[in-house]
């Protein structure tokens, strides 16, 4: 878990946001004009910091945190697209993502920046007879084998497992992973949880790891 100050005056892509990093265990602090945020930079892990504000400019704000907390990274959204506009964000934050975006990729991004500042331990997870270790993208049985997963077998087992004990839909899996919606009769995550759980379970008929709830979708319980 990560302690996040996150800066954004719309309050639609806020709260949307907001709760999906509060879903993958993170702390947000969202506040929605950058006047205060030197008040909690301190406080924080990280910053996610828009560029459109009222009143200070995410610009101005995040030349301000970096200078009194050099080594807390980050991260720049903006509707702005121009090198020019990029170029003057890099110049003092670490990243730079424009919208519209993925709440997947901030969250990939965060975690690259945390541990690029060592503010985030390694992520294990223990689950029956697999150790999970997150930031390697690797899992282990119970002999200290790995296990060999495919990216798209990893990325689904990833997913289900930042929201550990929720049902997620079929449709909610499928676009985080492939990025877009999910076509009704489409049968390839289906095909993709069976090839996942004959690697990950030790009886894949009976899965203990990666439950399917019927009509719904799936959830892995811890």
């Amino acid at each position: 878990m990560a302690r996040i100050l996150y800066v954004e005056d719309d309050t639609e892509i806020g709260s949307w946001l907001k709760r999906e990093l509060e879903d993958s265990n993170h702390d947000v602090t969202w506040i929605q004009t950058g006047d205060q945020a030197t008040h909690y930079i301190d406080q924080v892990d990280a910053v996610i910091l828009d560029v459109m504000l009222p009143g200070l400019d995410g610009f101005t704000v995040g030349q301000r945190l970096k200078k009194q907390q050099p080594d807390v990274p980050i991260l720049m959204l903006s509707a702005r697209t121009s090198v020019d506009d990029k170029l003057q964000g890099l110049d003092f934050a670490d990243d730079y993502v424009t919208k519209p975006f993925h709440p997947e990729e901030i969250l990939a991004r965060i975690e690259v920046l945390l541990r690029r500042y060592n503010k985030q331990q390694e992520k294990i997870i223990k689950l029956n007879h697999l150790t999970v270790y997150l930031d390697q993208n690797r899992v282990v049985d119970e002999q200290g084998e790995d296990i060999v997963l495919t990216g798209k077998q990893f990325y689904i087992f990833h997913y289900l497992l930042r929201h550990p004990n929720q049902i997620l839909t079929k449709e909610q899996i499928y676009e985080a992973v492939w990025g877009e919606p999910l076509i009704e009769g489409d049968k390839t995550l289906m095909v993709h949880i069976r090839h996942l759980r004959e690697k990950i379970e030790l009886y894949p008929s009976q899965p203990m790891i990666l439950e399917t709830i019927r009509g719904i979708g799936y959830r892995v319980k811890l």
